[in-house]
């Protein structure tokens, strides 16, 4: 008897049942305040708070846990689940046992995930009907993750939202998506979920979401990294759970089920939808190149509360189902996918390529989507095309699904870094991310690859309280190098490694250096007076006839260099031996050979 049944059943039959085994208590007093409304109202932080704390009480196999606090002061919930009361990771791994990281309430307004996910857990452990999805799996469960966000609630804050009545916000009380934040790690809430992430290094993360977008017949929607940006075994352990079993289940239920829809062209759906690969600053991304699979769901905005969570209910039983039924097929591919990671660091080839990003190609496959009618009209308001569905009259529509990647950027793994100490917030960040590193005792000088840049651009306007880089040339140099006692030697023998580029790797969508915490090496600090600027040029041409021709191309071949007399000095000061050598150049260095 599921979430959809189980009030009915015991209701209608006025049974009270009391001295019973808690797990095979009625569940009559056991109601979320999403049930006791009619799925109205979703709960408040103390009251989730207090289910939580409550279901811990009632159950051996639940343990209430907090992983950090957000910056108003709220404890971020985490239950484990275990049959075996393995509530440590070290005795999670000893179970052998699959650990699945389910969280809701990244996007605090989207919180079906929260109500969900305490009614499956009531079924599990207080009334005992669900138990049996315990036998092969773990569960740790964050129900509320931006705790700050979920408290500024009102009946405002999802506009193309269908309830409930009032919920959360999208973003924390500092104002940073969360969603967005998995690589740079700015904000406590995320520093503590790494924190917890490295302790439990789950093997599956759930991260429960609504949707925004247009109308259509699906109630559930999902995001799968099903590219290169995730390791082959665990690509091939998804289309087996997803594709062949878990969604074919939900489907059988009576849900509608379809991947993330994000269409090309918003006024006109016949131009298709696309699917997307995440990068690290995304949940599912961010699992990715931890070599864990992650799991988007979607509920769609339009369908009343009671729909999305029981869709989301229905996704996270179906899940478990499976995992009991194929226990230790997701823990082999994801430790395969660890060791080969591992693996591959034992040398320098560079001819191996590893992927930092990837871009959509234009080939589709046909898609028979489950759409509405809709119209267009042009709007006098906007002075745009005004589409307007009716969800009365659904409609199937082929259009084209655009799912096919290519690599667009990537590099050659070295052995590994050396950051410089004085580098610290990347050794912050390396730090949050549990990334392994020695520290230098003394000294060290040593030839290394790293990159000069030219024609840096960064965005005009901020996001996530950064001035990102949005376009930047690189080219690679080697030079010998001494860095400090104090400096970290980051080798990528690691389980870990591909973390480790994607935040030291000058290219990668979410680097370090490409989100601007390393501004400061473009900026300069020494200028020469023209005066003496004049003179400089002067005596360098004299020696270097070379150094004339190249003058005279530039004067020829670049109207606005020609023009500028700053840029014109400048040609000569840069090319003289007082011109800053650590301009524009990364100071973190790549260790292509052992020595």
């Amino acid at each position: 008897m599921g979430i959809r049944s189980v009030w009915l059943g015991v209701l209608s039959a006025g049974i009270i049942l009391v001295n019973m085994p808690v797990e095979s208590a009625p569940v009559t007093n056991w109601q979320t305040q999403a049930e006791a409304t009619n799925y109205q109202q979703t709960a408040r932080y103390p009251e989730t708070v207090a289910y939580a704390r409550r279901l811990a009480e009632a159950s051996a196999f639940v343990n209430f846990q907090t992983m950090g606090k957000s910056p108003e002061g709220r404890d971020i919930v985490l239950l484990v689940v275990s049959k075996d009361q393995a509530f440590t990771p070290e005795a999670a791994r000893a179970t052998g046992k699959e650990i699945i990281l389910v969280q809701a309430g990244i996007h605090s307004g989207e919180i079906e995930g929260k109500d969900a996910g305490f009614a499956l857990i009531r079924e599990m452990v207080v009334t005992g009907q669900k138990k049996h999805l315990l036998d092969h799996a773990i569960l740790l469960f964050i129900p509320i993750f931006s705790v700050d966000a979920h408290e500024r609630f009102g009946p405002y804050n999802r506009i193309n939202q269908n309830g409930p009545v009032e919920m959360g916000w999208r973003t924390t009380a500092q104002n940073y998506n969360l969603n967005r934040d998995f690589l740079k790690a700015d904000s406590p809430e995320m520093q503590a979920w790494l924190g917890l992430f490295q302790r439990w290094l789950p093997d599956l993360v759930v991260d429960s979401h609504t949707t925004d977008g247009a109308d259509y017949q699906y109630d559930l929607t999902y995001g799968l990294e099903m590219h290169a940006n995730l390791h082959p075994s665990l690509v091939a352990w998804q289309k087996t759970a997803f594709d062949r079993n878990i969604f074919p289940a939900l489907t059988h239920m009576g849900h509608k089920v379809a991947p993330y829809i994000v269409l090309r062209d918003e006024k006109d759906l016949v131009k298709g939808f696309e699917d997307s690969a995440s990068s690290p600053r995304f949940s599912t991304g961010y699992a990715a190149i931890q070599n864990r699979p992650g799991l988007l769901l979607e509920t769609h905005m339009l369908k009343d509360y009671k729909n999305r969570v029981i869709a989301t209910y229905d996704t996270l039983e179906q899940l478990l189902v499976y995992i009991n039924q194929t226990p230790g097929t997701l823990r082999r591919a994801v430790t395969e996918a660890d060791q080969q990671t591992i693996a591959r660091s034992q040398r320098y080839d560079p001819n191996r390529r590893y992927p930092l990003s990837l871009k959509l190609t234009d080939r589709s496959i046909p898609f028979d989507f489950l759409g509405v009618e809709y119209t267009r009209e042009l709007s006098p308001i906007s002075g745009s095309l005004w589409v307007k569905y009716d969800p009365t009259r659904p409609k199937t529509f082929t259009i084209p699904y655009y799912n096919n990647f290519e690599v667009e950027r990537a590099v050659a793994p070295p052995l590994g870094y050396i950051v410089p100490v004085w580098l610290t917030v990347v050794l912050d960040r390396l730090k949050a991310h549990g990334i392994a590193y020695q520290t230098l005792t003394q000294p060290l000088t040593r030839m290394v690859q790293t990159y000069e840049f030219s024609k840096v651009s960064w965005q005009p306007t901020p996001f996530e309280n950064h001035h990102l880089i949005q376009d930047l040339t690189l080219t690679p140099i080697e030079r010998e190098v001494t860095y400090p006692a104090g400096s970290a030697v980051v080798m990528l023998d690691q389980r870990a490694a591909n973390v480790v580029m994607h935040l030291l790797e000058p290219d990668a969508p979410d680097s370090l250096l490409r989100w601007g915490y390393l501004d400061a090496i473009f900026e300069p600090k020494e200028y020469a007076e023209d005066y003496v600027a004049e003179k400089l040029a002067r005596d360098m041409l004299a020696r270097d006839p070379k150094l004339q021709t190249a003058f005279e191309q530039k004067l020829t071949s670049d109207p606005k260099f020609a023009g500028s007399p700053t840029a014109r000095l400048n040609f000569f000061y840069e090319r003289s031996p007082y011109y800053d050598q650590k301009l524009n150049v990364y100071p973190i260095g790549r260790i292509l050979s052992p020595r």
